[in-house]
């Protein structure tokens, strides 16, 4: 076992976690952080990106303790005292989600294109979300939200 200190959407976390644990299991299983689905477990959908230290990480693919001393944001702390962020309002309001199960790796790849590039073209917000995949919307309604985000009102 290794001992581990993380700091998960503002509140830090001591444990004791298996060298071989996947960040995405520690934040589900241990933490009750479920909002970040697990995908597909090969790292290829996107599904269960979360913010690492500034970067936005698919957590599949990266072990808890590889995440000591460090600080992840998942969907579930992007919100503040219940406000939606104005990414999350996007997504409502351009209809960017059907069935929602892409949508938290979706809005976590946003967040950190938009920290980047605070006005991204559509090539540029496609590029970004490239890959997290999403079943349901075709991607024209996920890249209108971004923009929306942006600032940038795109007609049809």
């Amino acid at each position: 076992m290794t001992r581990i200190s993380v700091k998960v959407d503002g509140t830090t976390y001591q444990d004791e976690v298996e060298p071989r644990l996947l960040l995405i299991h520690y934040l589900r299983d241990r933490l009750g952080l479920t909002g970040t689905p697990i995908g597909c477990d090969t790292s290829n959908c996107g599904a269960c990106t979360v913010d690492l230290d500034g970067v936005s990480v698919k957590s599949c693919s990266v072990l808890a303790v590889q995440a000591d001393g460090g600080e992840v944001t998942t969907v579930q702390g992007l919100a503040r005292d219940g406000e939606w962020t104005g990414l999350q309002k996007a997504f409502h309001e351009k209809h960017a989600l059907q069935c929602g199960y892409c949508t938290p790796g979706m809005l976590m790849a946003a967040r950190d294109l938009l920290r980047e590039n605070p006005h991204p073209s559509s090539d540029d917000v496609r590029h970004a979300l490239e890959g997290n995949l999403c079943r349901c919307t075709g991607y024209q309604n996920i890249v209108r939200a971004v923009l929306a985000a942006s600032g940038q009102e795109v007609s049809a």
